[in-house]
């Protein structure tokens, strides 16, 4: 038990070391906003007569899923709403385990094809030179093997920043709810609590049950909380003495 508490996510403070949480959280929106909008073409391709696999179709239709989503989280991301950035979150950590499952599935069967073409390549002639076609394609394959690992660590990262950006604005607003709610309710420690405003309906559902998983995470012990607030003055005053 004492090995499960001590392990602890990364939680970035900055986008790249460049930006604030905030505006990386926007781009890495945008970016999977254009990457979803190609779901939409997908399913229009049907109707021209295109033949789609099944996996490929399911593709598709998560991906217009996922676009009407992130369609009603986008503007809330600036606005720090609770609601809407821990929806974002949740749906960037599925988009990332999605993608690397399809990208694994196209992979495995990319890599299956060439094994089936390498068999019937043409024989040697009989200068019985070695062919090349072995060799680049061994070379492709790397090369496509190290992109896939690489574009699935930056993809891992950016769920992170997400994450992180979705903790702290958790962060924030219960802080201000602290002000207007009793600090021994509830509510004050859980934004989406039954009485809060963030409780109420099927929003306050939904966002208990989001929490309840990485509750740890998501709503930080007082140690926690603590040094997120150290955190956050330390940011401020550096602005102002900047200023």
């Amino acid at each position: 038990m004492a090995s499960l508490k001590a392990l602890r996510l990364p939680r970035p403070k900055t986008f790249c070391g460049l930006m604030s949480l905030q505006t990386g959280t926007e781009m890495i929106a945008l970016a999977l906003l254009f990457n979803k909008i190609t779901g939409l073409y997908g399913l229009l391709a049907i109707l021209t007569g295109y033949s789609l696999s099944v996996v490929q179709f399911s593709l598709y239709v998560y991906s217009v899923l996922a676009l009407g989503i992130l369609a009603f989280c986008l503007p809330h991301i600036r606005k720090q709403t609770p609601f809407q950035n821990l929806a974002f979150a949740w749906l960037y950590i599925i988009d990332t385990v999605v993608n690397t499952a399809y990208t694994t599935l196209f992979a495995v069967s990319w890599f299956l094809a060439l094994e089936d073409v390498g068999p019937k390549q043409a024989e040697p002639t009989e200068t019985d030179e070695p062919a090349m076609g072995g060799v680049l394609g061994a070379v492709d394959t790397t090369t496509s093997m190290t992109l896939i690992v690489m574009f699935t660590l930056i993809r891992v990262y950016f769920m992170f920043v997400v994450m992180a950006h979705t903790r702290s604005a958790l962060l924030q607003y219960r802080e201000g709810g602290q002000r207007e709610w009793d600090d021994e309710s509830q509510s004050s420690e859980n934004p989406f609590a039954v009485g809060s405003p963030e409780g109420a309906g099927w929003k306050g559902k939904v966002g208990r049950t989001m929490v309840s998983v990485g509750r740890g995470y998501w709503l930080p012990s007082l140690a926690e909380k603590d040094e997120w607030a150290r955190s956050m003055n330390s940011r401020f005053r550096g602005k102002a003495s900047a200023a």
